[in-house]
């Protein structure tokens, strides 16, 4: 059965997760809720997706909905003739314990009880460098504060909320079904104070309400050295404003490290490519080599080959959970030159004779001179 109006009133797949039905909760509950949208059929919409959350949000009653639709989530499992339409008859504690998340039983969270407030994630783009041996950071974002005209309770200063008269603070309502075994009894959401147990007469004019208020935030963040993209910082309590007292969340700090023009890093390791003419490789010579620490010196001995690796000691990153630096790897790439005079092609004839190497240059013709005098241009 194809069960998905409630996860559409909330703007969800089907195989959303908790914290994503949670956070499309609080959203859409904040986007149509009477005190902030006196848009037509913002309240009627506001129930809606508190009859959604209070079915998706639980596990029982979200599986029941998915095989029965809205009709098990209502107590109406309505089949054929002298049956229960979904049941296969053979015992009801299924049955039973299905009717019993539906009509009551456990018990509820307390609307009142503090909660707190939402994470949030940012993300900040390093150098390499910076990546290396760690930095600090500014981040402005925005992100729901508690309010600075009511503090948080949402009424209009010189006033309090008080105690919801319907629900008498408990956030929910008794609302009794009829069905084939009789009258069943359900918890619903208080269609009064909308679940939070207390009324507001006089809404905050800030924040309408709802405690909260957006606010254009900035902290600085440390980023340690040795951090690597996908690595997260967490700054507690930089998130946003909890409910009913409750404490801030947290914002977590997404690292992203630019690429690097001359190195590689794996790890604690750092890789460079060294290009070497053919006479340095041949017979040796003194290079300069960068590393993230400054330059080096570094002998190359005669007749290294391309693919040859040199180790530099403590050159590379350092751990993130510290100990000792890691080393940089030197890779050479022996470059064969392009483009030689006749001096240069003369010594290179006098070097191949002297080692007995046979050598027999192709030729140009006339069209590959032509070729090359147009590539010239």
């Amino acid at each position: 059965m194809n069960n998905t109006e409630y996860y559409d009133r909330l703007g969800v797949s089907k195989d959303a997760s908790q914290d994503e039905i949670k956070r499309a909760y609080r959203k859409m509950s904040k986007k149509y809720h009477p005190d902030i949208n006196k848009e037509d059929g913002s309240e009627q919409k506001y129930k809606d997706v508190q009859e959604a959350y209070e079915t998706l949000s639980d596990q029982q009653k979200r599986a029941a909905y998915d095989q029965y639709g809205p009709a098990g989530a209502n107590g109406g499992f309505g089949g054929g003739a002298g049956g229960f339409g979904g049941f296969d008859g053979a015992g009801f504690g299924g049955f039973e314990d299905i009717f019993s998340s539906f009509f009551g039983g456990g018990a509820s969270r307390n609307p009142n009880a503090p909660r707190q407030g939402d994470d949030l994630q940012y993300r900040v783009d390093l150098k390499f460098e910076e990546a290396i041996f760690g930095t600090e950071k500014e981040v402005s974002y925005n992100r729901e504060a508690t309010c600075h005209t009511c503090t948080g309770t949402g009424a209009k200063p010189g006033t309090s909320p008080v105690t919801c008269g319907r629900c008498h603070g408990s956030g929910t309502i008794s609302v009794d079904t009829h069905t084939p075994l009789g009258t069943m009894r359900r918890q619903m959401t208080c269609d009064v104070c909308h679940g939070t147990g207390k009324e507001i007469k006089e809404p905050c004019h800030t924040c309408h309400g709802t405690g909260h208020e957006k606010q254009a935030h900035k902290v600085t963040v440390k980023i340690p050295a040795g951090v690597e993209t996908g690595q997260q910082v967490r700054l507690a309590g930089q998130g946003e404003a909890g409910f009913n007292g409750g404490p801030y969340g947290d914002l977590y700090v997404i690292i992203q490290v630019q690429a690097s023009d001359k190195f590689e890093r794996e790890g604690t390791t750092i890789h460079y490519k060294l290009d070497l003419n053919f006479v340095q490789a041949a017979l040796g010579d003194t290079v300069h080599v960068p590393t993230v620490h400054g330059d080096v010196d570094l002998l190359i001995p005669e007749g290294t080959q391309t693919g040859k690796k040199f180790r530099l000691k403590g050159k590379g990153a350092p751990s993130l959970r510290g100990g000792a630096m890691g080393d940089q790897y030197v890779t050479i790439n022996v470059v064969t030159p392009t483009g030689l005079n006749d001096k240069q092609k003369s010594a290179l004839r006098e070097f191949a004779a002297a080692g007995n190497i046979a050598v027999n240059p192709q030729k140009k013709g006339f069209f590959n001179k032509v070729k090359d005098a147009f590539d010239e241009l």
